[in-house]
């Protein structure tokens, strides 16, 4: 059984590992921008709900998007195990996912943080060529990072389920790493 956490700034190739990782183990990648679409796709209650947020142009709160995260750790495809990827994104999340699991009577086994300097980051996100990837709004992004998410690699040092990985290597090198931390 696998269950995994990914934490990383954007552009530090979080997904693409996950994605990988989820089929070399069989087990569901689980984004929270996938499952807030799904469930909007679906029309579920849910899914309404955080429509009616993204088209008055505003974050969908996170009281939503637990309860999506919720409905989703239930589902029968993540008996087996799963990948959080983009969530959780603050300690507050970190904690109601950790209170989460011990309800589903489930634990995560590592949170994995995919560490990627600045200025890798910045050459990978504007090599993308899309047209919200500036410079000055990939700084921002970073910053927001810092400021959110950084505190909960604290969060799951201090649970001693922090797994760190130098994700500023070719792709091959990186899952290797990975596939180690899930060897051990």
């Amino acid at each position: 059984m696998t269950r995994l956490v990914f934490l990383g700034p954007p552009g530090a190739g979080k997904g693409t590992q996950a994605q990988h990782i989820a089929q070399l183990y069989q087990i569901p990648h689980i984004s929270t921008g996938d499952i807030l679409r799904s469930a909007i796709t679906a029309s579920t209650s849910l899914g309404q709900k955080a429509q009616s947020y993204m088209d008055g142009g505003e974050l969908v709160p996170d009281k939503l998007i637990l309860d999506l995260i919720r409905d989703r750790l239930k589902q029968p495809d993540t008996q087996a195990g799963w990948i959080l990827d983009g969530f959780p994104r603050n300690v507050s999340q970190a904690a109601f996912l950790e209170n989460l699991l011990q309800d589903l009577d489930q634990r995560c086994d590592y949170a994995i943080y995919l560490d990627v300097p600045d200025e890798s980051i910045l050459k990978r996100l504007l090599s993308r060529g899309r047209q919200d990837d500036n410079e000055q709004t990939i700084r921002r992004r970073l910053d927001v990072y810092r400021q959110q998410t950084a505190p909960v690699i604290e969060f799951y040092r201090d649970h001693s389920i922090l797994r760190e990985i130098d994700g500023d290597r070719p792709m091959e090198a990186v899952t290797d790493s990975l596939k180690q931390v899930m060897s051990s």
